[in-house]
C-alpha cells in the first residue's frame, strides 16, 4: 500500500509539474513492468492480453491513449532486477494517465460474464511478485 501511495504521489507531481510548465496537459508516458513467479511469464501475458489488452484498446480506438507497446526480455537478468513483461502506454493527457477508472465503462460492454472476467484477473495477479509504474519523459540530444 505504501508503494501505491508514493507512486500516486509521484505520479501527481508529475502531472503538476508539466501542467505548470505550459498551462495545458501534454501526453504522459507510463512504463508497466511486472515480474512475475518463474515459469508463469506466458501465463500472465496470455491473461493480460485477454483481459487488460482489450480494455487499452478501447481506450486507444476513443483517443484517450495514443500508443501501447508491449515488451519482454530476450535474456533473464539477476532475480533483484528481473521483469518478465514491459507495458509502456502513452496517454493523451496526464489526467487521463492518472484516472484509473477510465476503464471502468468498457468492463461490463467487453466482458459480460463478470464473475469470469473477475476470477481471471485475480488468477493473473496471483502470478504478480512485483509491479511497478514509471512515468518518463523524452529527453531532447539535440
Amino acid at each position: 500500500m505504501k508503494k501505491l501511495i508514493i507512486i500516486l504521489v509521484l505520479l501527481l507531481m508529475c502531472g503538476a509539474r508539466l501542467f505548470a510548465q505550459t498551462g495545458v496537459e501534454k501526453p504522459l508516458t507510463i512504463e508497466n513492468y511486472y515480474k512475475v513467479k518463474w515459469g508463469h511469464a506466458d501465463e500472465f501475458i496470455a491473461l493480460w492480453k485477454k483481459n487488460h489488452y482489450p480494455l487499452l484498446k478501447k481506450l486507444l480506438e476513443n483517443g484517450d491513449i495514443l500508443s501501447i507497446k508491449a515488451e519482454a526480455p530476450i535474456l533473464h537478468s539477476g532475480e533483484d532486477t528481473r521483469w518478465d513483461f514491459k507495458v509502456t502506454i502513452t496517454f493523451k493527457t496526464e489526467h487521463l494517465a492518472l484516472d484509473y477508472s477510465i476503464v471502468d465503462p468498457y468492463k461490463k460492454q467487453i466482458f459480460p460474464d463478470q464473475d469470469n472476467y473477475v476470477k481471471a484477473e485475480q488468477q493473473r495477479f496471483e502470478l504478480v511478485i512485483a509491479h511497478w509504474d514509471v512515468p518518463v519523459e523524452a529527453i531532447v540530444l539535440n
